[in-house]
């Protein structure tokens, strides 16, 4: 068997959302015990085209299929899904996997194998551990039960390994604890800004050898007294490159042809930092700049670093035994880590405060256009922003709508309901049996609630039945006049049906506006005109 070598950590960017990660777990689920052969992959395969959680080149091609996968209300028969698996060849090849749809597939699921949520091999049952059940539970919920995947991989990350039976590589950390136990060390340091970890300090950690947090921290502390927090991108290249010199590999130069320095510093760095906030136990400092400690989270944070000191489970092979071994020690649930963060009332108004800070510093410090770009992002595009980019696009679109309702609505008090981090960023959306945002001035009480969901059925039957519900509830409570707002990327006519019903039947009084819909792409100068809370009710200004 070859030696295995040292190489940077690099996590799979196929799927990058938790929510994905689970949704295509689901899926596998359906097929718990089967024997996994080429057939049963292909219907792995079809199951994940239908459900629209994976879409090929063909599909963007043909007029036809383009319209069915466009529509969120179209569905994609088995014989469709069929035709579209013989119209987009893969050229891929997996280890231990025909080339083709059988590689693909083990590329989406090696990742959701290596945290321990399923275990799979050609011609051997399929397997599903409960801690991938789990996952899929809490996927499965409505709403999702964001807090429960959240410490789904809080519990996978914490004996995740660079060094595993899936892939072979010399290092031997495990990422998470390696970086709670840096950070810990710089925050102790008087000499530090105590911000935590720089952003570009990140790339050493992809490429450090071991887990000693000591020399890492030694390593980092020297790099700062040399040059501050002004590294340029091909300085700390150049210091990674130092790291894999050794008697294989005694020329630094050696090395550029498969360590690249744009996926080093740029992508993997960018998956590195997605990992490490699935967690919870990390958050963002400086507008993206440092990663430190989600200070919310100090319980978790504190058992992590008294029982889990960050050393490799040693595996020395990687045959099925091995595979299987991993799989089991990986999967095995930490019941501390499920524990919910039971915060003081101090901090409880800590928390609060710091999510009116938040938005206030945001509101004075994104212009119209930042504001109207990264909101189009969270339903057409990736965003670029350093800070925005690491929050999926539901948590962010409730974000930048709050930040916009601060921004252009004089004299109300904004109050978005997702859960923050101890920077009053949002680590998922706001739970169900409440409005996304809640809004008050000294006149009026207003609900707000914003959408990335587009079919017919969807606006209809989940959101404006819950918005009438709110609603009425809040109408009936509230002393001052009461109005809701409905935004998404496009509005349904069906669900607009809806809404003017029940305003007209149900809603609207002279105590209650009923409920006002708007694009996404709308609301900045909505809001803007509007001015005020009450003034939202107008369907004149843009």
């Amino acid at each position: 068997m070859a030696r295995a070598k040292r190489k940077p950590l690099s996590f799979n960017t196929t799927l990058r959302n938790p929510n994905r990660i689970a949704g295509f777990l689901r899926v596998l689920c359906a097929y718990e015990g089967r024997i996994l052969t080429n057939a049963v992959i292909k219907d792995i395969c079809c199951d994940l085209l239908i459900q629209k959680l994976y879409v090929t080149n063909a599909v963007r091609r043909d007029p036809y299929w383009k319209q069915i996968y466009d529509s969120p209300d179209g569905v994609f028969t088995r014989e469709e899904a069929e035709d579209i698996l013989k119209a987009s060849p893969q050229q891929h090849k997996e280890a231990g996997f025909d080339a083709g749809w059988p590689s693909r597939f083990d590329t989406w699921y090696k990742l959701i194998m290596e945290f321990g949520f399923c275990y799979y091999e050609m011609h051997a049952p399929i397997e599903i551990s409960p801690l991938g059940k789990m996952l899929v539970s809490a996927y499965e919920e409505e709403p999702v039960n964001d807090a429960l995947i959240q410490n789904v991989f809080l519990n996978a990350m914490a004996r995740f390994q660079t060094s595993t039976p899936f892939r072979r590589n010399a290092s031997q950390n495990v990422p998470l604890i390696l970086l709670l136990q840096v950070i810990r060390l710089l925050k102790e340091d008087p000499e530090e800004n105590g911000a935590g970890v720089f952003r570009k300090e990140i790339s050493l950690f992809l490429c450090w050898p071991d887990g000693d947090a000591q020399a890492l921290y030694r390593y980092i502390k020297q790099l700062r007294a040399e040059h501050g927090f002004h590294y340029s991108s091909e300085y700390i290249y150049e210091r990674c490159l130092e790291l894999f010199t050794d008697a294989r590999h005694p020329d630094p130069d050696s090395l550029r042809s498969y360590i690249k320095m744009s996926k080093l510093l740029v992508e993997t760095t960018d998956e590195y930092i997605r990992k490490m906030r699935m967690t919870g136990v990390i958050s963002l400092r400086g507008n993206g700049r440092f990663l430190d400690f989600n200070s919310f989270e100090k319980d978790k944070i504190q058992y992590l670093l008294d029982h889990y000191d960050g050393t490799c489970v040693p595996y020395e092979g990687t045959s099925s035994e091995d595979r299987r071994a991993f799989c089991r020690y990986i999967s095995r649930m930490d019941p501390k880590l499920f524990e919910k963060a039971v915060l003081s009332e101090e901090k409880e108004a800590d928390a609060s405060e710091r999510k009116r800070e938040t938005l206030r510093h945001y509101a004075a410090e994104y212009s119209e256009e930042k504001l109207r770009e990264e909101l189009e992002l969270t339903y057409r595009g990736t965003s670029q922003d350093e800070m925005l980019k690491f929050i999926d696009a539901p948590a962010r679109l409730e974000f930048l709508t709050s930040i916009a309702l601060v921004k252009y609505l004089k004299g109300v008090s904004v109050t978005p309901n997702y859960p923050v981090d101890d920077e009053g960023l949002p680590r998922f959306t706001a739970r169900g049996g409440m409005a996304d945002i809640e809004c008050r001035d000294s006149s009026c009480y207003g609900l707000v609630e914003v959408t990335l969901m587009t079919g017919a059925a969807q606006q209809t039957e989940h959101e404006m039945t819950s918005i009438s519900d709110h609603l009425k509830k809040a109408a009936s409570e509230q002393e001052t006049y009461t109005l809701a707002v409905f935004a998404a990327p496009i509005l349904q006519e069906r669900a607009l049906d809806y809404m003017d019903y029940m305003n007209d039947r149900k809603l609207k009084s002279s105590r209650c506006g009923g409920i006002t819909a708007m694009k996404i792409s709308e609301m900045v100068g909505r809001f803007r005109e509007a001015g005020t809370l009450k003034g939202l009710e107008r369907t004149d200004i843009i």
